[in-house]
């Protein structure tokens, strides 16, 4: 799966019932020694910025997450300031309640393209076609 179908998933998963991270985490299983049930289980309270919007973007948090694993747990730091970078560059903010304009009234990204823009921060950054 290329870089674009990983995003396009994890926009599908979204819509099926996943949360954001969840989202992001499940279409790298396949590059991590972690099962799907436990990434999804790790995943599962990052949603809605930590469910009160007031944190980071549950998307970043996944592609950070996928970093660690990816990295297996060394060097980690860098690799998410880039990511963050990347991710802050396509959607405009990182905070859950600043991308979705809850006190501006401005959204500056949507739900579905934060997922994509995680998948594709991620992927970048490590080179993942």
């Amino acid at each position: 799966m290329n870089r674009k179908e990983r995003s396009e998933k994890a926009v599908e998963l979204k819509h099926s019932g996943f949360n954001c991270c969840q989202a992001v985490v499940s279409v790298f299983g396949d590059l991590v020694d972690v099962s799907q049930d436990v990434l999804l289980k790790m995943a599962s309270g990052f949603a809605v910025g930590m469910g009160c919007m007031e944190a980071t973007c549950g998307s970043l948090i996944g592609a950070v997450m996928i970093a660690g694993l990816l990295k297996e747990g060394r060097g980690t730091t860098p690799a998410a300031r880039k990511i963050l970078g990347e991710f802050e560059k396509k959607s405009g903010a990182t905070v859950c309640k600043v991308l979705k304009g809850r006190d501006s009234g401005v959204v500056l990204c949507e739900c579905d393209d934060c997922v994509r823009n995680a998948v594709l921060a991620l992927s970048e950054v490590f080179g993942i076609e």
